[in-house]
């Protein structure tokens, strides 16, 4: 069924199909455990020999209901969800790589990842190497080693708004046989997805557009079951040699498309354990039945203040892909044709003293560590989220001291830009 409907259908209908009698609404599973008849039957699903639920670490009906929702809304063939963004970036990257690999990741990325994969991953002993990701085909190609295990990328990166060329990435990883993993976040599936440009698994920090509402942190992976890993055996022995801890069960040969999702939850899931509550799914759920109508508003909001502030002689410069004159602008038309997230950055003349004072002057947009709500918000990247970088990690990053992340709710357009004009006339 999935397959036929659109996107609008799929955030409403997708991943929970009531049967006679049963809640129309999803129902909150609040149970940590879940009981068998015998004891032969548990057994089976300890040995993932049978579908099923035992303990909420591993599976839950209401995070599975949310999680077929997402990978329909993505096309993919399964997905997971965690307890954050960072959590799920972390779980995609370590479901292949071990101490002694390496991958290959985009530079621009959110400086949470970028610290994770740069600082606390290396602790792992699993390192990565950083590159521009306008950098030419042959620069970012020259970053792989034989121990390279993946290559990563942001669609739209935050806070500096780049726009990642999915098929050009994508050829880059095919072309050294290793998978392509791309955080969706700031456009979500109903503006981009990255799949059918060749990425092979997607991830999601589903705290932003998705939830919509700021009132749950979470994460999701994606996979799209289009990475062929045993053509690679030799660099992904954790999927394609046999799991000890499973009776030497092979995840390829018993899951199929389902291998790479079934192993992070077998595995990765039982042991660390960064589940999404089945209450935050259940939030995440009310928030992806309107992600359709919001992202459009988001976007359509965004346009006007990004064309607001590129024209008003006090702004230095504005990044908003929407602009006819944006570096990103053809990238953005040919991947997100429709629009592409709520957020804009700029700076102002005067530089960071002159950017403190405009923030404190707003009064409709909040000072908040958050972005993609419905509810106009403004950062300081440099101040804030990113204050643990140096300067030169800060424009390593492409994040300008100067930097203002403006995200762009769904208010009225008007209100939002007369709130801007007053702070910048303060």
């Amino acid at each position: 069924m999935a397959k036929q409907l659109k996107p609008e259908t799929l955030c409403v209908q997708a991943g929970w199909t009531p049967k006679k009698g049963e809640p129309r609404v999803l129902p909150i599973y609040q149970s940590t455990t879940f009981k068998y008849e015998t004891s032969e039957q548990m057994a089976r699903l300890f040995d993932l020999e049978e579908n099923g639920y035992f303990y909420t670490r591993l599976q839950n009906p209401t995070n599975d209901a949310v999680a077929a929702k997402i990978a329909a809304l993505e096309g993919g063939v399964a997905a997971m969800l965690t307890s954050s963004g960072q959590s799920a970036n972390f779980y995609a990257i370590f479901n292949i790589c071990q101490a002694g690999d390496h991958f290959v990741c985009s530079s621009t990325i959110y400086g949470g990842t970028f610290n994770l994969f740069g600082v606390t991953m290396k602790k792992l002993g699993i390192e990565v190497t950083f590159v521009n990701p306008d950098a030419p085909e042959e620069e970012i190609s020259a970053a792989f080693r034989p121990n390279t295990k993946a290559l990563f990328g942001e669609t739209i990166s935050n806070p500096t708004l780049e726009v990642l060329d999915i098929e050009k990435f994508a050829r880059i990883a095919h072309s050294h046989g290793v998978p392509l993993i791309v955080d969706n976040t700031f456009p979500t599936p109903i503006n981009c997805r990255p799949f059918e440009w060749g990425a092979d698994i997607v991830v999601h920090s589903t705290t932003k557009y998705m939830d919509g509402h700021a009132t749950s942190v979470g994460g999701a992976i994606v996979d799209s079951g289009n990475f062929n890993w045993d053509a690679y055996a030799d660099k992904f022995p954790g999927l394609c040699t046999p799991d000890e801890s499973y009776h030497g069960l092979t995840y390829t040969k018993a899951f199929g498309k389902m291998a790479y999702i079934t192993k992070a939850t077998a595995q990765l899931m039982r042991d660390l354990g960064s589940i999404q509550s089945p209450q935050n799914a259940f939030l995440l759920n009310i928030g992806l039945e309107t992600l359709h109508l919001r992202m459009p508003q988001h976007c359509k909001n965004a346009q006007a203040v990004a064309e607001y502030l590129s024209k008003n002689d006090k702004v230095a410069w504005v990044n908003y892909c929407g602009l006819p004159g944006d570096k990103y602008h053809e990238l953005a038309q040919k991947y997100m044709p429709n629009g592409s997230c709520g957020v804009v950055t700029f700076g102002l003349k005067g530089g960071r003293e002159v950017a403190i004072k405009f923030m404190d002057s707003l009064k409709l947009a909040a000072i908040v560590t958050h972005v993609a709500d419905a509810r106009t918000c403004v950062l300081h990247p440099a101040s804030h989220t990113h204050r643990q970088l140096s300067d030169e990690q800060l424009m390593e990053a492409g994040v300008r001291p100067d930097l203002i992340r403006f995200s762009v709710g769904i208010e009225n357009a008007d209100d939002i830009i007369a709130d801007i004009e007053q702070a910048l006339n303060a």
